[in-house]
């Protein structure tokens, strides 16, 4: 039990996770701050927006933040990290939206890609000097897709940003490979979320149930549990690598 606990308790650690006011974001906060760490989630409104009850134990701490924003990035991350250190960022925050390539505005083009592609890489700049510094390994964890792998309609927005995130992983993962950091990602499937739900429509529940061999949408712990693996003291040889969570959706084939 012992060996267990020193493998994959998260006691001591310090973590931010952005996009975390609800959602799958919010899952992976509870879980990891279940697990010992202590949390700092992200998000524009810095309040939890589910009518969910925290338990008073947990060290879970909201913070107004805007990741499109370049100052208050620094400034928020500096100020954690001047409190004691960061030890894992979780890149989770995202946004998207249902609509065919032809009639996709270069508004809306450049806005999904400054949340998705541009904060990500902006929130592992404002973590670095922290992130290596670290005592328990630095780590950068960035949620991917489905959507970086498979082409699906009326979101390549979207498929274009989550592909770039997969590109940012393994670079950072080589270039800071001798800084003490550990750069991997996740690429989930379809679980229930704000997001899923803009681009979910019966026709395409029907599609995506057929196409993987569970057959079931995924459960919000399910994919928390792998982001608290890949913070944990039991992956510390692991980096560059994106892990899909998806119910065997990029295992079937025809």
């Amino acid at each position: 039990m012992e060996k267990l606990k020193t493998l994959f308790s998260l006691e001591g650690i310090r973590i931010i996770v952005t996009g975390a006011s609800g959602g799958l974001g919010l899952s992976q906060a509870l879980l990891m701050a279940e697990l010992g760490a202590e949390v700092f989630a992200l998000s524009r409104t810095g309040r939890t927006k589910e009518d969910i009850s925290i338990p008073s134990n947990l060290d879970l701490r909201f913070i107004e933040t805007d990741v499109t924003n370049a100052k208050q990035v620094t400034s928020v991350f500096n100020e954690i990290g001047a409190s004691g250190g960061i030890d894992v960022l979780v890149n989770n925050a995202g946004i998207t939206m249902k609509k065919r390539a032809e009639e996709v505005t270069e508004e809306s083009w450049i806005k999904i890609h400054e949340v998705n592609v541009n904060a990500v890489y902006r929130c592992c700049k404002a973590a670095y000097s922290w992130l290596k510094k670290s005592t328990h390994t630095g780590r950068i964890i960035n949620i991917s897709s489905m959507a970086s792998y498979f082409g699906f309609s009326k979101v390549v927005p979207y498929s274009s940003s989550k592909t770039a995130v997969l590109g940012i992983t393994r670079g950072l993962a080589v270039e800071w490979s001798s800084d003490n950091i550990l750069v991997n990602s996740v690429s989930p499937g379809w679980f229930p979320s704000k997001l899923v739900e803009q681009v979910m429509d019966e026709e395409r529940k029907i599609k995506i149930l057929s196409r993987m061999p569970l057959h079931r949408f995924g459960e919000k712990e399910e994919l928390a549990a792998m982001v608290c693996f890949l913070a944990s003291p039991s992956a510390t040889y692991i980096t560059g690598q994106d892990f899909s969570v998806d119910g065997g959706a990029r295992a079937f084939g025809y």
